[in-house]
């Protein structure tokens, strides 16, 4: 139980039953109210429970023994005299709002210490309704009756809930807002009747002169003199710069320095005659005289001018932090930023987060704008340093920490850099396991110099999305694309896929048949069929029932028969017999059209994709004003969060077993060998094939061909060929076998009800699909799991040390005492950590270094250049020119246009209506208004 009260509860006036007897009520507060003497943590609750003595019932006695058991538990919280030297006085005041629900008033509190000893507090509900949090805060401070004279500096009156801990300054570490506290409210400007919102932070104080400089005033040194006069600035309600600075004749030494607002002097003439591009900024100069002037005295510095005159509007404590002179990057909020920019989250999420940290968006310190010109600056310090040079230097970086990660760029005469390709060991290994079937696209721009994205992708036995690697190509001409094959060959232990599916790209196809000779080349079925509606528009205009008749000869057609049948009739029909286009496609259908297909496995992937898809998960990460260098940790963070998912549905196969549907056991012997995915397929296989029939049709010595057909309804006949020597070899027309690895509900059908088998024959069960698909070594490959973090590690290190601090954090911040204790103890360990040497640590992690075996001996695909790479050109992407064609239906469709409530003719709306005369000009003048605002 760590506070007396609980923050959620809220007693009023009993509506219920009274207790019987109130004298031990009254006894119970009577000796707390007492214990308040020694006991500040529980006067508040307290002083609320005794407004109840002569109407209590259950809930106050409940509310006034949590109290008891909290002082029970509790027993060392009571005051504490540290022995100190300072005399620094500090008062706080702090107030509720509206807590009591019957009458609607505040509880006002104060404490005061002298040091860091407590010497005064007080609580007491307010005379008054507060209309408002700010309200209520302002009459806790009029309550308190803050009225010291003194002639120290060192008096500060604080809320609550900002302090300043030891040896630091209030504006320093806490930016705490200041405020004059005269109650004039001139000064307000983001709440109406000077409501700032809950929460707001204030400091006031009798004396307006206790913060303010004086002639005469000395300094130490000359950033003591510019931290004083910004936090002043900061307290009235505006921002500070140095305007010019004396140096003396001989030694030019700095003697001297002018600190005015921020809106002092005028803007220059030449300035506002300039020719812009962009619309002139707002003046923010407008002659403001106020000034604070110090000069060097011997070893301290004095303030010999001082004008605290301003001839503009000042600004609340809470606007100040807002101004250009108090806004600024802290180094905790450089390092977040960092962290969430590379992981793709905006400036808007950003700035959430900010404040989310910082308790609101008044205590951030900075604006989004701040945050785009952080991030803006370190881009260009990159470019400054080469975007290229960096991304190689990543690359020896990488090789030197992973052995199995391979990479290979061009270099063109110039030195720039041209296209370049890696895979780390995790898709080396990947490729060894389920590079079958690889998908090819080069669609996809991710960078600045609009450098095509070329991700060589795949399916584990999941049937998630997997990478074997990937590229950025300068050009996309055939010359690029063999290039990049063979170095993806070379990376892959020279092994070639068994099939690939690429877009319909003539420079691919060649580039494939050079490198990839015995590979079977697929096209992506998207694309060509995105091509139809603009290649036989016409088509699509005159006959509505083209796209029908034509989805059903390309998806529903089962054997290259039916298609050629179908295919023949829609071009008779249609009169496209001598369509060139048309033709071209047909002399190519072994590529793309799904009954041709049916018989190559594809692991069931007929398009690309699987590739588009890896493009859409890129753009979490990634944006097409990233740079080269920054893609490739970005590649990597979206690579490894797909390796993640992996492991996540590794673990749930290995850890859970499915619900089964059928009574057999072929089904609980293949939850054993399938992944959860793959083992899901072929239940529903399974369990479909109770819904067919089958009947033999034809059988000779080496084969029995059945017919199976859907049982009591019209359906697409499937004839199975089962091998009559084994029993266990069949083949069907549907050909999913072929196609996915997994057998049909058809093949299945016959088995149950033919054979009856109890087991999957070994040669129906792919190893890829199984839950050992990765068991065999690839021992090429070493590291093949990807980088283990270790205790060497420092993010490792830094990410152990953070949770720490985190869990010290929150213990600390559950009281002052405990809060100023932690910062006495860190400031000590920093101080600590400063003057600690490292060369122990250091000497260790090189030798532990020197005994890894070098990578380059390792790497199959390496590049090593002299001298220093350029930037690679930003090349204009491939692509067609504007052109009059005819357009699908869906684009030439006429939109309906709307008819005028009043005449009902069309072409206007009865807003404008001619028949309203001057009344629809009126409306229409108040329309055009608004979309203006």
């Amino acid at each position: 139980m760590n506070f007396p009260m609980d923050s959620h509860c809220r007693l009023s006036k009993p509506d219920e039953k009274l207790l019987e007897g109130t004298t031990a009520y009254r006894r119970l507060i009577g000796m707390l109210l007492y214990l308040t003497h020694t006991r500040p943590d529980i006067i508040y609750s307290v002083h609320y429970l005794s407004q109840f003595l002569e109407s209590s019932c259950v809930p106050h006695m409940q509310a006034a023994l949590r109290i008891v058991r909290y002082v029970k538990m509790a027993a060392g919280q009571g005051i504490f005299f540290q022995a100190s030297s300072r005399v620094h006085l500090k008062a706080f005041a702090d107030s509720d709002w509206a807590s009591c629900p019957d009458t609607r008033t505040s509880i006002s509190g104060y404490c005061i210490f002298l040091g860091d000893s407590l010497i005064s507090w007080k609580s007491k509900k307010q005379t008054t309704v507060s209309r408002s949090s700010t309200e209520a805060e302002y009459r806790s401070m009029a309550y308190a009756n803050f009225g010291w004279s003194s002639d120290s500096d060192d008096v500060e009156i604080l809320t609550s809930r900002n302090f300043p801990t030891e040896e630091e300054t209030v504006e320093e570490q806490y930016n705490v807002n200041l405020e004059d506290g005269d109650g004039d409210g001139d000064n307000v400007e983001d709440g109406e009747n000077g409501e700032d919102g809950d929460g707001v932070n204030l400091i006031s104080t009798s004396s307006s002169g206790l913060f303010e400089p004086f002639i005469g005033k000395e300094f130490d040194e000359v950033e003591d003199a510019q931290a004083f006069y910004k936090a002043y600035a900061r307290k009235k309600g505006f921002a500070m710069r140095t305007n010019h600075t004396q140096l003396s004749r001989g030694e030019k030494k700095l003697i001297g320095v002018h600190y005015v607002c921020t809106r002092e002097g005028f803007r220059r003439e030449s300035l506002k005659q300039k020719e812009r591009k962009n619309p002139e900024l707002a003046e923010t100069k407008i002659g403001c005289k106020a000034t604070m002037c110090i000069k060097k005295n011997g070893e301290r510095w004095i303030v010999y001018k001082f004008v605290p005159e301003h001839n503009h509007e000042l600004l609340t404590p809470r606007s100040t932090s807002l101004l250009r002179g108090h806004r600024g990057v802290t180094r905790v909020q450089k390092n977040l930023i960092l962290t969430l920019n590379e992981s793709g989250v905006p400036t808007r999420k950003i700035m959430s987060v900010l404040s989310k940290e910082a308790g609101g968006d008044f205590k951030i310190g900075c604006i989004g704008k701040d945050v785009e010109n952080y991030l803006g600056n370190k881009r260009r310090k990159f470019f400054e340093e080469g975007d290229a040079q960096r991304l190689y230097a990543y690359f020896l970086e990488r090789q030197c920490k992973e052995a199995g990660f391979v990479y290979s760029m061009q270099v063109d005469e110039n030195g720039s850099m041209g296209s370049c390709f890696w895979a780390d060991a995790r898709s080396r290994s990947a490729y060894q396991y389920f590079g079958d079937v690889v998908t090819f696209d080069a669609t996809y721009l991710t960078n600045v110099y609009k450098m095509p994205f070329v991700p060589f992708s795949g399916v584990n036995h999941h049937h998630q999305t997997i990478m074997f690697g990937c590229a950025l190509l300068v050009n996309e001409t055939a010359e690029s694309y063999i290039w990049l094959l063979r170095t993806w060959q070379e990376a892959m232990l020279g092994r070639a896929p068994s099939t690939i599916i690429t877009d319909d790209d003539k420079a691919m196809a060649k580039a494939i048949a050079v490198v990839l000779p015995n590979t079977n080349h697929r096209l992506c079925l998207w694309h060509i069929l995105q091509k139809f509606p603009e290649h036989l528009a016409h088509v699509y205009n005159k006959y509505p029932d083209f796209q029908k008749e034509f989805h059903h000869c390309i998806h529903d057609t089962i054997t290259p028969e039916e298609f050629e049948d179908e295919w023949v009739s829609i071009l008779v029909k249609y009169g496209l017999a001598c369509n060139d286009w048309m033709q071209n496609l047909y002399n190519r259908r072994e590529k793309w059209v799904p009954a041709y297909l049916r018989t190559t496995f594809c692991a069931g992937m007929s398009t690309t994709q699987r590739s588009e898809s890896m493009n859409k998960f890129f753009k979490d990460y990634v944006r097409s004003s990233t740079m080269v260098s920054d893609f490739v940790h970005q590649y990597e963070k979206a690579l490894s969060a797909r390796y993640f998912k992996e492991k996540e549905k590794d673990v749930r196969t290995k850890s859970s077993n499915p619900v089964l549907r059928t009574c057999w056991k072929i089904e609980e012997e293949a939850a054993k060998v399938y992944t959860r995915k793959s083992f899901n397929i072929f239940q529903e296989e399974l369990f479909n094939c109770q819904r067919y029939k089958m009947t033999k049709v034809q059988q000779d010595e080496e084969s029995k061909m059945y017919e199976v057909a859907p049982n009591g309804k019209d359906g697409r006949i499937y004839y199975v060929t089962l091998d009559s020597r084994g029993g266990t070899q069949a083949i069907c027309t549907c050909h999913k076998f072929e196609f996915l690895g997994i057998l049909c509900r058809h093949i299945l059908c016959v088995f149950m009800k033919k054979s009856n088998i109890d087991m999957l024959p070994h040669h129906y069960v792919l190893e890829r699909w199984t839950i050992n698909a990765k068991s065999r070594a690839i021992l090429e490959i070493p590291n093949s799991e990807g980088p283990f973090p270790t205790q060497e590690d420092p993010i490792l290190r830094k990410s152990h040390l953070m949770m720490q601090f985190y869990d010290i954090a929150e213990l600390g911040s559950q009281s002052r005492f405990k809060m100023n204790h932690l910062s006495l103890a860190l400031d000590k360990v920093h101080k600590e950590l400063l003057s600690m040497e490292d060369i122990g640590e250091q000497n260790l992690e090189a030798g532990d270094m020197s005994r890894v075996d070098s990578p380059m001996i390792r790497s199959q695909v390496i590049s090593n250049f002299s001298g220093i790479l350029l930037d690679p050109q930003r090349v204009p992407t491939k692509g067609r020119p504007k052109s009059m064609r005819s357009k699908n239906p869906r684009e030439t469709q006429s939109v309906k246009k709307r008819r005028c409530g009043i005449c009902k003719v069309e072409g206007h709306t009865r807003n404008n209506c001619p028949s309203l005369g001057d009344i629809g000009n009126i409306n229409d003048n108040i329309s055009q208004r608004v979309d203006l605002e």
